[in-house]
């Protein structure tokens, strides 16, 4: 029962060298775009003004560069493990080489519960904006195969129905589904042009709402603390507003750790995984902080509390109604891409830990054509298929969230591990003052997590739970490690 035993760096790189299950086709400028393609969603164009009108004001610019800080911090950590492990598990991965098994299927599990529930809640989000987008062209799809099953619907004559299921949520993870077992390099060029989409929005956005800023709206620029009551029940604005609109601005930087997921299929992982990571973060940084500057300048933040808010400030500052369907256009071009990374990035979790063993054998196959991890690329698009097109999930943000701060605590606090422990290891990327950017990666990253509702905690306590009984009834007695103790084994026949 050794729950910390531990693979070799040595023998991980010897894997990610010899092993040929997947093609190695992605670049530095693929890997960036892979990274943008996920980051930058709804997000950009909805939690600007939910942040800005109820949480901080225009201090939403500082909520994002909080955000965005710690993200930073656990990116560089990031960089550091997948240039030195080029591997497709991810955080789980760089656990599994330093704190040992429990560790890495703790945080492989946390994994599996952020990509799964956020590939879900951008599916049901991109179903509602495809359908706005479709009523700006006058079609409009059936009610009832617009909502989660069993929801009320109101029909075109005004009486009352009962949804039967969200078929966009379906039909979009379908696609992004059969993209990603076609093949890596066939999904990286529908993220390409659907990057390309989602970044000329955003700049005409900026170009043609920066005339109408009126720099009277940014002061006062953190307004005055508002105590929990009955208008805000959690309290708003001050500097408590600003940290607590940064743990949710966060869910807008879910996305770029996505990117070490795809280490095993990068032409040049040591020098091209950190400039995937790194870059990717810094440019989506720069257009969150400027979206919210101009958003903010352009109408008072009070403004900004509608389901859409940036179309509102388009609209305030005379760009006229087609950045509707410009916007619309977008943010449905930005999901699309969201929903195909995260689920990419499921499915390699997903075949790594089925490869070492704590997740059953048969998932493990890589497709003899395409060179994908075919078998959990579909079980994923299923499940998340199902769950999209029947729930309505509430709160979800915060516990997508609340998954990916922890995996990034875990790597910060491994990085530091590794170095200690195999300090000689040729790293062909370090992490620049690692004494302090990791534990401030660390610490900022639970400083986050501490910001959301007890109920996301008791969700994701109860999630690991029902993981650890797994790992003891399964995952434990049939880990690769157990039954070769002290070596890495080979991989299963047709791995």
């Amino acid at each position: 029962m050794n729950l910390l035993r531990r693979k070799s760096v040595a023998s991980l790189q010897a894997e990610a060298e010899t092993d040929v299950s997947l093609k190695r086709v992605l670049g530095p400028l693929n890997l960036v775009l892979l990274g943008i393609g996920c980051t930058i969603g709804a997000g950009v164009f909805v939690l600007t003004g939910l942040v800005a009108s109820s949480m901080a004001g225009p201090g939403v610019v500082l909520s994002y560069v909080l955000a965005g800080t710690a993200s930073i911090f656990a990116a560089l950590c990031y960089s550091e493990f997948a240039s030195l492990v080029p591997m497709s598990g991810s955080a789980y991965t760089y656990s599994y080489a330093t704190l040992g098994e429990i560790f890495a299927w703790i945080i492989g599990w946390d994994l599996i519960l952020e990509y799964a529930v956020g590939g879900i809640t951008v599916a049901i989000g991109w179903s509602g904006h495809f359908n706005e987008l479709l009523k700006s062209f006058g079609v409009a799809l059936p009610p009832q195969l617009i909502a989660a099953t069993g929801s009320p619907v109101t029909l075109a004559d005004g009486t009352h129905a009962t949804a039967w299921f969200n078929l966009p949520a379906v039909a979009i993870v379908a696609l992004t589904t059969t993209l990603l077992v076609v093949g890596i390099r066939e999904s990286s060029r529908f993220n390409n042009i659907i990057v390309v989409v989602k970044l000329a929005v955003i700049g005409v956005f900026l170009i043609g709402a920066f005339h109408a800023i009126n720099f009277a709206n940014w002061r006062p620029f953190i307004p005055a603390h508002i105590p929990p009551g009955m208008a805000h029940p959690d309290g708003a604005f001050g500097w408590s507003g600003v940290f607590s609109g940064a743990g949710l601005a966060f869910f807008a930087y879910i996305g770029f750790d996505a990117v070490s997921t795809g280490a095993q299929e990068a032409k040049n992982p040591q020098r091209d995984m950190p400039i995937g990571i790194i870059g990717s973060l810094i440019v989506c940084t720069i257009l969150y902080i400027l979206v919210s500057a101009v958003a903010t300048g352009v109408v008072p933040y009070t403004e900004l509390g509608g389901d859409a808010p940036i179309v509102y400030v388009a609209e305030q500052a005379g760009m006229g109604d087609w950045i509707t369907k410009l916007i619309n256009l977008g943010i449905v071009a930005g999901l699309s891409s969201v929903i195909m990374v995260l689920l990419m990035a499921q499915s390699r979790i997903f075949w790594s830990m089925s490869r070492d063993g704590l997740l059953p054998q048969f998932v493990n196959k890589v497709h003899p054509k395409f060179k994908t991890p075919w078998i959990t690329s579909i079980i994923t698009g299923v499940v998340v298929a199902i769950c999209a097109a029947t729930l309505t999930l509430k709160g979800a943000g915060d516990l997508c969230n609340i998954g990916t701060l922890l995996a990034f605590v875990i790597v910060c606090l491994s990085v530091l591990v590794l170095r200690v422990r195999e300090p000689n290891l040729k790293r062909t990327f370090s992490v620049p003052g690692l004494w302090f950017v990791a534990p401030a990666g660390a610490l900022s990253s639970f400083g986050l997590m501490c910001t959301l509702p007890g109920k996301t905690w008791l969700r994701l306590i109860v999630w690991f739970l029902i993981g650890i009984v797994y790992y003891f009834a399964y995952g434990m007695k049939n880990s690769r490690l157990n039954k070769n103790p002290g070596v890495t084994p080979p991989l299963p026949h047709g791995s």
